[in-house]
């Protein structure tokens, strides 16, 4: 019992270090795309076509020195960014092991109680930063990640219904011969934006308006706990990109096509960085409540139907 609880310890440990470091990889993959996005290199002096610039990035974010504002609520003010890294890297322990690392029965349960829980990370973040900023983008993104949560567990539900379970790796089961974007392509696409906003990524970064907001809800912190918040982003796109191709492209873990479809799902996030200009905050709502959520529900009760149609059929 104590050998299988250090060999869980020790693969929970490595699948971690394998996000940060893959975490490191996209942000410089972003900012390489970003660049010939706009007509320019991108990094390219630190190591061999600035392989090594994230690892370079991190030591200076890291020994930079640490600035709080004086009217700040400090314990929480502190606290925010460590817990919102924790929660993005402990929202991987539910991805499926052939080893049967932790690959319990409700990991999609699981997925959905983390990733809420992150809204208040970011709500303390920029309310114990003591600025109307700060305040008025966590007061944006609380809103906006409620919004699309709902939005989210809908479309989710409609998978659900398919393959009747709440483990992640049932979903590869279920697409051995036809993947889910094939039946339900309207879906699939409002999952992807729905994740897009919920990552609080461009087009529907308004946590972060620069134009009216200076920085958003991150705007009082450098040096670590600005590099938590940051690692904490990225680590939740590359879980997401996971969830995308678990969902509906295949979700075959074995294979090396996997690791490739993930890699184009975050090239997707980027690419869309790279194109489009920023939603219209009203617009995002109306998007959410009128648009994703009726829709949403219909297909819902379709695929319902279907399923105690085809019930009825086999009694």
């Amino acid at each position: 019992m104590l050998l299988d609880l250090i060999l869980v310890f020790v693969s929970i440990l490595i699948l971690v270090i394998c996000v940060l470091v893959g975490v490191a990889f996209l942000t410089l993959l972003e900012r390489k795309v970003l660049g010939y996005i706009q007509i320019r290199k991108g990094p390219n002096k630190v190591g061999f076509i600035g392989l090594i610039q994230p690892f370079s990035d991190a030591i200076k974010l890291f020994t930079k020195e640490q600035t709080f504002p004086y009217m700040s609520n400090f314990n929480l003010y502190y606290f925010s960014p460590m817990m919102n890294l924790f929660l993005a890297l402990i929202l991987w322990i539910c991805m499926p092991f052939f080893s049967m690392n932790i690959s319990f029965n409700l990991s999609i349960l699981y997925f959905l109680s983390i990733s809420s829980l992150s809204v208040y990370t970011v709500m303390l973040a920029g309310w114990s930063s003591n600025s109307n900023y700060s305040l008025l983008g966590s007061l944006r993104a609380v809103a906006q990640t409620i919004s699309y949560e709902v939005s989210l567990a809908l479309i989710l539900m409609s998978f659900l219904y398919l393959i009747l379970s709440l483990n992640i790796l049932d979903l590869m089961k279920y697409q051995k011969y036809i993947w889910f974007i094939v039946l339900m392509l309207p879906l699939c696409f409002m999952w992807l934006v729905s994740s897009l906003a919920e990552t609080n990524r461009t087009p529907f970064d308004f946590a972060e308006g620069e134009s009216e907001l200076v920085s958003g809800f991150n705007v009082e912190y450098s040096s670590g706990g600005f590099a938590m918040i940051f690692l904490a982003e990225y680590a939740s796109i590359l879980f997401m990109s996971f969830m995308c191709c678990m969902l509906f492209m295949g979700g075959d873990l074995m294979s090396f096509n996997f690791f490739m479809k993930i890699g184009f799902f975050s090239f997707l996030w980027i690419w869309v960085r790279g194109t489009l200009p920023r939603y219209r905050y009203d617009k995002l709502m109306y998007l959410a409540w009128k648009g994703y959520l009726p829709i949403s529900l219909n297909y819902l009760l379709l695929f319902l139907s279907m399923k105690i149609f085809i019930f009825i059929l086999l009694t």
